[in-house]
């Protein structure tokens, strides 16, 4: 049986700026809404697709630094986010994917909530972040 295995260390890039150094956890899930279509006389329900409803959650440090994850993401609350590029790895040449390291762009994400502080006595602070909606696009060129 053949099988495939990396070390994950995802590059995540929101626009031009890079927070891959900041993440500890990246889930994207690609969700299309299932829409019933069942006609009388059927004998079993069926579906067919509807809208994508994406959601992407990434679990980070809460760095307050300038350029950091509060400062890049404390401005797009509330906002459709341009472009969110993940990937399996940095591609070796910037913005160019393949099928072994595909860039996942999700462009109009929404963040509705951003963790402001989340800390504990003697532990890294971290803050998860979900970002939904949006269009899913997977490039592998």
């Amino acid at each position: 049986m053949a099988t495939s295995t990396y070390l994950s260390n995802p590059n995540v890039l929101f626009g031009a700026v890079d927070l891959s150094d900041q993440c500890t956890s990246v889930q994207l899930n690609q969700t299309i809404e299932a829409l019933e279509s069942t006609a009388f006389g059927g004998t079993a329900r069926v579906y067919t697709a509807g809208l994508q409803a994406n959601e992407l959650t990434i679990t980070m440090y809460a760095s307050y630094a300038s350029s950091e994850s509060y400062a890049t993401l404390s401005t797009l609350v509330g906002t459709q986010i341009a472009t969110i590029i993940v990937s399996p790895a940095a591609p070796t040449v910037p913005g160019t994917y393949s099928a072994t390291n595909p860039g996942f762009t999700l462009v109009g994400g929404y963040l509705e909530t951003l963790p402001v502080m989340n800390a504990s006595m003697g532990e890294l602070a971290t803050m998860d972040i979900v970002i939904t909606g949006g269009v899913l696009t997977v490039d592998v060129t």
